[in-house]
């Protein structure tokens, strides 16, 4: 069935593996195989498909520019989708936000827009250093994939990946000030020998590192240590933005402005390639062309984006999420956690974690396997991979998301009860 993939397609390939099935049709959150079987979706295409899979309001919108032959590829030049769509952007989100951002449109990939974020921090500073976190996923270029904790991912790299010092996130201590009090340790010593950053670049919730939720106060800390040392706060807000912790950007929830925020994935609303590099009026300050691309003005993500900020807005998303949240967060607590008292739970908004390492990591991808055999397309990140991660499009529907929840509790239950399958 699969002969022409393995024959033609690299080795390099990662999910196809997790789930061997040739997919034709998505709607809503399910997805179709070739043969008419249905899966309920708790990937959303690793965070891209926060609106669901063709979504009716944006798709029309995208087919209405298509059906009238509107420019398609125009690098940064001046058009009339881009301009809808910073108007949009600006009416829509930043001014009842109060926010006050310059706009960069970016390579198509998340990891552009971080390796601008990169650049741009290291010249308004002068400095070459930057800290990351331990747990930390950014990107696969190289200056991303420095920043990037995994040794897995790391290990690609082919070369020493330089000029980032990694500290701890968090949930490294017992108590998260200890953490800021590392930070403030290592930046006010002039014995620690380490340099002073361009910048801290963090996730409010780390997605791949395993749904780790910074607490709001820690967040807050970290914006006093960079306000205190000048040091330029990024947020990489691509896996968790966009509404998926409740709130357009994930950060809303500690009231604090990053001086920088990184976004792709859903922001394009339809799972087109976009990304964007939000920067702080002050800090843009790169020449004409000084980071550029051939993608980096995508008209029909634009549209898409546009539509999908409109269907935010209109739909009252974030409410929507947190009043889901509360489904998902009753339902594990209720039917999951009282399977194995060692299995922990964390999340925020429609990003949520079981972890099994308390118990064995490797249960994880039975638990997943077990899910896929069942109907439902989950994956697994963090330490090990040992925690299955609960990722649903914003807009699934309520019977669907329990529908899902169920498939996997009951995976669990199989799984814990026989281990050794």
């Amino acid at each position: 069935m699969f002969d022409i993939f393995e024959k033609r397609e690299s080795q390099v390939r990662s999910y196809c593996r997790n789930f061997p099935i040739e997919f034709n049709k998505a709607k809503g959150a399910v997805l179709t195989s070739i043969d008419g079987q249905e899966y309920i979706d708790f990937f959303a295409g690793a965070g891209a498909m926060n609106f669901g899979h063709n979504n009716e309001y944006i798709k029309k919108q995208i087919i209405d520019y298509l059906s009238q032959d509107k420019i398609i590829h125009a690098l940064d030049m001046y058009t009339e989708a881009k301009e809808k769509w910073l108007n949009g952007f600006t009416e829509k989100i930043f001014i009842p936000k109060n926010l006050d951002y310059k706009i960069m449109c970016c390579g198509a990939t998340g990891t552009n827009a971080v390796e601008a974020a990169l650049k741009l921090a290291r010249k308004n500073t002068k400095r070459t250093n930057v800290f990351a976190f331990t747990g930390a996923f950014h990107g696969m270029t190289l200056g991303s994939l420095a920043m990037t904790s995994d040794r897995h991912s790391r290990l690609g790299a082919g070369l020493p990946l330089n000029n980032v010092t990694f500290v701890p996130y968090y949930n490294a201590f017992k108590d998260y000030t200890q953490s800021l009090d590392y930070l403030e340790m290592i930046l006010s010593d002039d014995h620690s020998g380490i340099d002073l950053p361009a910048a801290i670049v963090l996730e409010t919730v780390q997605a791949e590192g395993g749904v780790n939720v910074a607490p709001k106060e820690w967040l807050q800390g970290i914006r006093k240590i960079c306000d205190k040392y000048g040091i330029l706060m990024i947020i990489d807000d691509i896996q968790v933005g966009i509404c998926r912790t409740g709130d357009f950007f994930s950060w809303e929830r500690a009231n604090i402005i990053p001086d920088m925020v990184v976004l792709s994935k859903s922001i394009s609303g339809f799972g087109l390639p976009m990304a964007i590099l939000l920067v702080k009026p002050e800090y843009d300050i790169f020449s004409p062309a000084e980071h550029n691309g051939t993608f980096r003005g995508n008209q029909l993500g634009f549209v898409g984006s546009l539509a999908g900020i409109e269907y935010y807005h209109d739909h009252q998303l974030d409410k929507e999420v947190k009043r889901k949240e509360k489904i998902v967060q009753d339902f594990l607590e209720r039917k999951i956690m009282p399977i194995d008292v060692r299995l922990n739970i964390r999340g925020i908004g429609l990003i949520w974690g079981i972890d099994f390492i308390k118990i064995d990591a490797q249960l994880s991808k039975a638990v997943m396997q077990k899910c896929v055999e069942n109907g439902l397309i989950i994956e697994r990140a963090g330490r090990e991979d040992s925690v299955v991660k609960i990722l649903p499009p914003l807009t699934i529907e309520d019977d669907i998301l329990l529908n899902g929840l169920s498939i996997l509790e009951n995976a669990v239950k199989d799984v814990l009860s026989n281990p050794a399958r």
